[in-house]
């Protein structure tokens, strides 16, 4: 004798209330063979609905034992009891449970999707059950355009989109009309006659005659299990198992992906401002970590290209053992052919000698006090000196010692009272000098002062005002993309090798652009750190929204759960959507960073923006992380969720 398709061993199933457990079956006895229509019916509380739960491995029982074919399904897990669901069983709710943001074909198809059937075979079935049932023109109509009985009709197909075995129906009449009702019944003995199993959950004694058998039950215990001797029986037909097999392929699994993705993405557009809102904190925390990197980036370019333009990419030479050598003023060593042999090196932009005079100015009857220096053709290029008007001495000037000079703003200023000094002629000491040029000012010098600053020829100062054949020091400019430590050390080497002794020091000012970066830099980390906080915030901002979104779709998850959602389904749905919403919104980010550097550059703003590539992909990183980090929870809570509870919230 074959067994029984359903069969309950001494269930019984208690609910925990306050500290008292609650009985709702008590040690019931039940078997359902195949191709019968049972109808359970009772009031209100006496156990129907949750005996039809247990049938349909939406609850477990708190003991005995539930077979399906002869298998203990009792101690299954959730997804074991998921598989069970979805293979061999279909539900048709008294409330419809249809999903509002569906349409009655996707709606239909649900059940399929989670068989890891492929969208054309599942389209296929589902369109052929909605034509079969008379939906053929309501395909892409939602819910809430279609009646009560055309709803019911669409919950029928996706009952048997899998095959639906075994048809579940709670209350199938309850919230129709009566001539919906009606054609629900027929339908509902078609699909016996077809050969499903169907069980009925009702209170109505007029749906109960349809049934071939009609168990009653009352304060959780059956009173009654008898055959509908009125109702003619109806023939049994063995139904095909195979209508919509559960496909292997590892290739499918990929449309779960898809369709995961799909319908997070549909759950963001339906709340679109609640996502939006949830996207905030994502967006600025990407678009502060990406503005203030970029902003940083751009600063220490600036300021580096300025000291570039200034003349501290330099390596000073100067007489002496250092800084603090009391006898560095005798020692007469460095000469004018020492800068002339730097010049020949590859690494090395410009050189200039430098001879020091400091004394008076005079111009008509005024004297100031100023510095008077002797400097090359180069000096004006290693300093970072622009000429404003008139020009720079030549070489001829050098080799003829010619007295003419070069002066700055201020000694326009201040001598000249802003005359123009083009070919005017000023004394320093004794020495007449015709000036020739004046430099433009460094408002963004590091050297900027109020110093009145003449230049002349450094051989017109060693000749005919200090008599002097040596010079104070050399400055050399090294090219941008050279190592200055390098550069300085073959530096060295030369001018020891020239003097026979190391009777000189050389001064590094790449020294001052180091710490400039490494100021810079710091900085950059820190405010970063600080907008990386802001990203935190907004991961918990995701978490909590998600939080509130899983509360708020309860009932969705109990659907899905109930036609045979895996817990992992769910948790891959809810854990899409949380790093779609941060993805999106560390994509918004670097959009609204790189609008901040367009805006500023159109007002014509100071600050300097350059973006970082790396800055760029670690938020973005960052932004995903926060979405898996932070969704977790909340999808995990989602999947966690009792099928039965979920389906009874509103």
């Amino acid at each position: 004798m074959n067994n029984p398709l359903l069969e309950i061993k001494g269930v019984s199933r208690a609910f925990q209330s306050g500290d008292q457990a609650l009985t709702v079956l008590n040690n019931i006895d039940l078997t359902i063979n195949r191709g019968e229509m049972v109808a359970i019916i009772g009031a209100s509380g006496s156990g129907k609905s949750t005996l039809m739960n247990i049938l349909g491995c939406l609850d477990k029982p708190s003991q005995g034992h539930y077979l399906i074919d002869g298998q203990d399904v009792s101690n299954m897990d959730a997804d074991q009891l998921a598989q069970l669901r979805r293979e061999n069983f279909g539900f048709i709710f008294q409330r419809y449970h249809l999903l509002s943001d569906l349409t009655a074909l996707e709606n239909a198809e649900i059940p399929a999707l989670y068989a890891n059937t492929t969208k054309e075979q599942r389209r296929e079935k589902a369109e052929q059950l909605l034509t079969r049932l008379g939906l053929e023109e309501r395909l892409d109509h939602k819910p809430n355009q279609l009646s009560g009985g055309q709803q019911q009709r669409v919950s029928v197909a996706r009952a048997l989109v899998n095959g639906g075995d075994v048809i579940l129906a709670d209350e199938p009449t309850g919230a129709l009309d009566s001539y919906s009702g009606k054609e629900m019944m027929q339908l509902i003995q078609e699909l016996h006659a077809d050969g499903h199993t169907i069980i009925l959950v009702t209170h109505d004694p007029k749906v109960a005659a349809f049934a071939d058998r009609v168990i009653e039950i009352k304060d959780g215990q059956i009173i009654q299990d008898q055959q509908n001797r009125d109702k003619p029986s109806s023939p049994v037909v063995t139904k095909e198992t195979n209508e919509t097999p559960e496909h292997n392929n590892k290739q499918l699994s990929i449309f779960r992906y898809l369709e995961a993705f799909k319908m997070a993405l549909l759950a963001m557009s339906n709340n679109r401002l609640r996502t939006f809102l949830t996207m905030l904190g994502i967006i600025i925390g990407i678009a502060s970590v990406v503005s203030v990197v970029a902003m940083g980036t751009g600063s220490q370019q600036t300021i580096l290209e300025n000291m570039a333009n200034m003349g501290t990419n330099t390596i000073e030479i100067k007489p002496g053992t250092g800084r603090g050598d009391k006898h560095s003023g005798r020692i007469r060593t460095l000469t004018a052919d020492d800068a002339k042999v730097l010049e020949n090196f590859a690494f090395v932009d410009s050189v200039t000698p430098t001879v020091r005079a400091n004394g008076a100015i005079r111009y008509a009857s005024e004297a100031h006090t100023g510095s008077v220096e002797g400097v090359g053709l180069d000096y004006f290029r290693v300093k970072g000196l622009e000429l404003e008007q008139g020009q720079f001495f030549s070489q001829e000037s050098i080799d003829s010692l010619e007295q003419v000079a070069i002066i700055d703003a201020n000694v326009v200023t201040d001598v000249f009272q802003d005359e123009d000094p083009i070919g005017k002629v000023i004394f320093l000491g004794q020495l007449p000098v015709r000036v020739i040029g004046v430099t433009a000012e460094q408002e963004d010098s590091l050297n900027s002062s109020d110093t009145l600053n003449v230049w002349l020829p450094y051989s017109t100062v060693s000749g005919r005002l200090l008599n002097q054949s040596f010079v104070n020091d050399i400055t050399v400019r090294l090219n941008d993309e050279v190592s200055s430590s390098a550069a300085e050390q073959a530096i060295i080497t030369l001018i020891k090798a020239r003097h026979g002794a190391e009777d000189f020091f050389t001064v590094n000012t790449d020294a001052i652009r180091q710490n400039i970066e490494k100021t810079s830099s710091t900085m950059t980390m820190l405010i970063s750190a600080i907008a990386f906080i802001s990203l935190v915030v907004g991961g918990i901002g995701v978490m909590n929204i998600m939080l509130v979104s899983v509360t708020e779709r309860t009932r969705e998850i109990g659907i899905r759960m109930a036609v045979g959602a895996r817990q992992t389904d769910i948790l891959r749905q809810f854990l899409i959507e949380a790093v779609l919403v941060c993805v999106l919104g560390g994509l918004m980010g670097i959009g609204l960073a790189y609008f901040i550097g367009f805006a500023l550059e159109y007002m014509g703003s100071d600050i300097r923006m350059i973006y970082s590539t790396n800055s760029i992909i670690a938020a973005f990183s960052c932004s995903t992380l926060i979405g898996v980090v932070f969704g977790f929870l909340p999808a995990s809570n989602a999947a966690k969720l009792d099928p039965v509870e979920a389906l009874a919230r509103d």
